[in-house]
This record gives C-alpha cells, sequence and structure tokens, in this order.
C-alpha cells in the first residue's frame, strides 16, 4: 500500500521471473522440435510434434504458475513468522540472529550487527502493520502471466512451420530462431543483474546448441 502511495507499485513479475520463464519455454519446445527426425519427418508428422510442444508447454505453464503462487504464499507467511518471532520474547541478539538468516549471506555479512539491529528495531516500529499471507488478485495475475510467458515461448518456434513447406528446413530455422531468443534472454538477464550481456547470451545461445546436438545424437 505505501508503495502504491508513492508511486512505486511493485512489479507483478519482476524481469528476471519474466525472462527465465521465457527460457524454461523455450528449452521445453526445443526439446520437442528438435526430437523431430529431418530425414523422416513428416507434414504430418511435424504437425503432430508442434501440437505436442505446445501441449507440453500448456501443462508446464499450469505447474509453473502453481509454483508460482506457492512460492508467494510460503515467503509471505516466512516473513509473518519472523515478525512474530521478534514480537515475542526474542532477545535483540536473538532477533539479529533471525533476520541474518532471512536475508542472503552476502546482505547480512555487509549490514554486520549494527545494520541488523537497526532492521530489528525498524521492524519492531512497524509491528502494527498486518502482514497478511493470503493470496490476492495481483499474485493470480502474476501466475497468469508465468503461465502465459512458458506457453508464448512456443509461438517464435512454431513460426518456420507455418511458412517453409520442407520440414528439414523448418526444423533448422525453428532452431536458428531459439538460439536467436536465447541470446536475447541472456542479454536481458545481464542487462538486468549488471553482467556482461554478450558473455551471457554466448553461454546461453551455446546451452541451447549443446541441447540441440544431444537431441540429434539421441535420435531426434
Amino acid at each position: 500500500m505505501e508503495h502504491e502511495e508513492r508511486g512505486t507499485r511493485q512489479r507483478i513479475l519482476e524481469p528476471v521471473d519474466r525472462i527465465t520463464e521465457v527460457i524454461f519455454g523455450l528449452l521445453m519446445a526445443m526439446t520437442f522440435i528438435g526430437s523431430l527426425s529431418v530425414a523422416t519427418a513428416g507434414r504430418e508428422e511435424a504437425r503432430t510434434m508442434l501440437i505436442a510442444a505446445f501441449g507440453c508447454n500448456l501443462a508446464w505453464g499450469l505447474a509453473d504458475a502453481l509454483i508460482y503462487l506457492l512460492r508467494t504464499w510460503t515467503e509471505r507467511t516466512r516473513s509473518r513468522t519472523l515478525l512474530l518471532r521478534l514480537q515475542s520474547d526474542a532477545s535483540p541478539a536473538k532477533g539479529q540472529e533471525l533476520i541474518a538468516d532471512a536475508l542472503p549471506l552476502s546482505i547480512s555479512a555487509a549490514a554486520g550487527p549494527d545494520g541488523l539491529e537497526l532492521l530489528r528495531l525498524r521492524l519492531l516500529a512497524n509491528a502494527d502493520k498486518t502482514l497478511r499471507a493470503r493470496l490476492d488478485l495481483r499474485d493470480f495475475a502474476g501466475a497468469l502471466g508465468t503461465f502465459l510467458l512458458v506457453v508464448l515461448a512456443t509461438f517464435p518456434l512454431v513460426i518456420p512451420f507455418l511458412l517453409i513447406d520442407q520440414t528439414g528446413p523448418a526444423i533448422r530455422t525453428s532452431n536458428l530462431v531459439s538460439l536467436a531468443m536465447l541470446f536475447l534472454s541472456g542479454w536481458l538477464l545481464a542487462r538486468y543483474s549488471g553482467g556482461n550481456p554478450w558473455a551471457t547470451g554466448a553461454v546461453l545461445a551455446l546451452v541451447g546448441t549443446a541441447l540441440i546436438f544431444a537431441i540429434i545424437a539421441l535420435g531426434g
């Protein structure tokens, strides 16, 4: 509520969540499309495989959406439990330990005892603001976004099959599209995290290439 009043409303899905969901959907679709045999696949077989790829991403999109809701509920419940323990009979030292356990190790180490104590006091000062654990419409919107990202990541890989009559060239074009999307995903992740965009994009593209060759080696 406070973030909304200040005009800094929290995103439904963070950039890292959006990008990783696209990567997940891409890898799932690549495994299905890559399993098509260039030598033997006909148009009907390709159509069946594409339907299977879409159906698989549909199922995994639903599963990922449910996991998103479960993770959101778990994190909120954990935060509420932490605040309740701080409000109970926790000593300052015990309170600092609880907060340190809830933070990433590098952050808690950088904060030190003084920073952890300041955070403990701030949390206790705002203890009257009830932390809710229940899910709301924004959470379900985030789950819907997760589902759509996984499913929609399939479509760019399908387009070559709609435009190219021959299955072999369509498979290879689809592979190139998937590698380009993996490179772009790595680029965006690095831009978000402050890493090297070219290196991260190249690594993800190499992972995709290795996956394609592994599928071919296994009979795809």
